[in-house]
């Protein structure tokens, strides 16, 4: 089978290792994002979120190609908008997100408050506000940023972090940046989260059509808070992962050509 890795950074661990399993058996192609539409794989992995990529994946997928996650997907869950509207809708237990138009445009907030860039992105805007003056600093960095607003959810102090492939569940945590105020995450600990936490990452991917996902979580008040979901993220340092991801690839190729996995 021929699997094509549509990444700007062929080298990422995961995705590394991933071609690494395959190439055992099958062959693996680097696609550049910005690159022509050669379909001539038997499914594609949709790493790279740029907009040439998300214009390659639609090609592909017109082409009859199968793309994971779709580009539809993908494009859904950067806008921080249309993801809190489409979780809430299905009965996700997402945090309240009020699109707020451009940060220097925000009056009268209720702090604290988190704000968040309307579209996700590497390097995109995620601070915790508990002033007027710490609103101004961001206000005068990011002056014609789209923004979304959270309420700040205290929580234990701990981000969760759960990753999907193929419905099999990874974790961990970290301490919160946020909650800290220190503007520095904690390092990434080994995590079993309880089923409840990891059936509903399981219902994320099914609302929002994933299979390459992640889901940030936090402890509110009576029950967890999703607080953001990520098409294909990096999943570092999961045992796994790379297993699965292969797994995956030769599923859907084979499903598409049903050529049997082997």
């Amino acid at each position: 089978m021929r699997i094509g890795l549509i990444t700007g950074d062929p080298g990422h661990p995961v995705l590394a290792a991933t071609a690494a399993l395959l190439g055992r058996r099958h062959e693996v192609l680097a696609v550049d994002p910005a690159g022509p539409a050669d379909a001539s794989a038997d499914a594609y992995l949709l790493k790279a979120r740029t907009p040439q990529a998300l214009a390659l994946a639609r090609e592909l997928e017109r082409r009859g190609a199968p793309v994971v996650n779709s580009a539809a997907a993908t494009e859904l869950c950067q806008d921080r908008v249309r993801m809190a509207e489409l979780a809430r809708g299905a009965g996700l237990p997402f945090a309240a997100t009020g699109d707020a138009g451009r940060l220097a445009e925000l009056v009268a907030p209720a702090y604290p408050f988190v704000v968040k860039s309307r579209h996700s992105r590497r390097h995109d805007l995620v601070a915790r506000v508990d002033d007027p003056d710490r609103l101004r600093e961001l206000a005068a960095r990011w002056p014609d940023e789209p923004v979304v607003t959270q309420p700040f959810v205290p929580g234990t102090g701990w981000d969760q972090k759960l990753w999907v492939v193929d419905r099999q569940v990874f974790a961990a945590r970290r301490q919160s940046e946020l909650a800290s105020g220190s503007g520095k995450s904690g390092p990434a600990e080994d995590w079993e989260p309880p089923a409840d936490r990891a059936a509903l990452a399981l219902r994320v991917g099914e609302v929002f059509g994933l299979d390459v996902y992640g889901v940030d979580l936090l402890d509110g008040p009576a029950e967890p808070v999703i607080v953001d979901v990520n098409a294909f993220p990096g999943i570092r340092g999961r045992a796994g992962a790379p297993e699965a991801l292969a797994a995956l690839a030769l599923r859907v190729a084979a499903e598409r050509g049903r050529i049997p996995v082997g």
